[in-house]
């Protein structure tokens, strides 16, 4: 399997750097047996009576900070918590950062950089305690934008709001779970009404923006902590045992739910992190129906939706989007695709 065989030609102004205004008014491309041009404002009527649709309730950390060496400005995106003052996080530019550096955020906040660990990640110890630390993100901290976001330009206020699902509330993602992006209060109060809804929870790592560097069987993808509970199992059983479908809010949800069935085929309650990486192959075991955006050429996530729908189905959908001029990535619109 060549990583090649997973690009496709997006043209730059079909990269989202805004949603659509309202969320929920963005464009979904429904991939059944035919593709169908659709509002997600209409998601609603493609769940069936005895449908669930399962959503992760992480909520991202501001935790992109601006920084200054002695000689340089920069960004850092912390990632991963080690103790009490001491973190993994990636730094723009990190050629311009050498270990024993100091990094001033404030005249009360500072960082030591402790190791550089290759692909502009470092490991770093503040000078102060978890507490502080915390509250320094809340008061300057900023929304922690995709690459190719902060390339156009910066995280502003706007981002507290837009980078957030409606129903976000577990603290401890680096990224969102940009499916439930689409939702707004309307349309998940409705579902939730209607016992419709159910939830998990994934904290997006880092690893969501990590490229596949090589062969795709070696690469390794980052854990990430989550949790399926026991009344979440319960209403997928029923859901199943009555004939419906499980609909996954995004891919977070889907590798989450499919971490959770690996054993026997058959999901159980799990707490506790997962490296799954699922590719071309992969034998899904409870999700039926994936509602994801638009994910980048050659990446994980790609070949996620790959292995679900099909790949010769899915590049000619990545193709349709584009004709079509959908709105790609983070912030872009929206496909719901059927498993194959």
């Amino acid at each position: 399997m060549d990583l090649s065989q997973f690009d496709y030609f997006l043209p730059e102004q079909l990269i989202a750097n805004r949603p659509c205004s309202p969320r929920q008014g963005s464009r979904m491309l429904v991939g059944s047996l035919s593709l169908k041009d659709d509002k997600f404002i209409n998601f609603p009527k493609y769940i069936g009576k005895n449908d669930l649709v399962i959503i992760n309730s992480s909520k991202v950390m501001p935790i992109l900070l601006e920084g200054n060496t002695k000689k340089n400005k920069v960004s850092i995106t912390l990632h991963k918590e080690i103790d009490e003052s001491i973190w993994l996080a990636y730094a723009k530019p990190g050629k311009k950062i050498s270990t024993d550096s100091e990094i001033v955020f404030s005249n009360n906040v500072k960082a030591k950089v402790l190791e550089k660990m290759g692909y502009g990640e470092i490991k770093i110890n503040f000078n102060c305690k978890k507490e502080e630390i915390e509250k320094f993100l809340e008061e300057k901290g900023k929304m922690p934008l995709p690459p190719y976001i902060l390339k156009k330009r910066e995280s502003d206020p706007k981002d507290f709001i837009d980078y957030q699902t409606v129903y976000a509330r577990e603290v401890g993602s680096i990224a969102a779970p940009t499916a439930g992006l689409h939702f707004d209060e309307n349309i998940f109060q409705k579902l939730k009404i209607n016992n419709q809804i159910a939830e998990v929870t994934l904290h997006v790592g880092a690893g969501t923006f990590q490229p596949i560097r090589g062969d795709i069987n070696e690469h390794k993808m980052h854990s990430e902590y989550g949790v399926v509970t026991q009344e979440t199992v319960e209403q997928i059983l029923n859901c199943k045992k009555n004939g419906g479908k499980v609909i996954s809010v995004g891919t977070t949800t889907l590798r989450l739910l499919e971490t959770a069935s690996l054993e026997d085929g058959q999901i159980s309650s799990f707490e506790g992190d997962t490296d799954i990486f699922i590719k071309p192959g992969f034998k899904f075991k409870t999700v039926d129906i994936l509602l994801t955006n638009f994910h980048l050429p050659e990446s994980t996530l790609l070949l996620l939706v790959c292995a679900f729908a099909g790949k010769e189905k899915i590049m000619d959908l990545y193709k349709s989007a584009v004709d079509m001029k959908y709105r790609f990535f983070s912030y872009g619109d929206v496909s719901l695709l059927y498993k194959k």
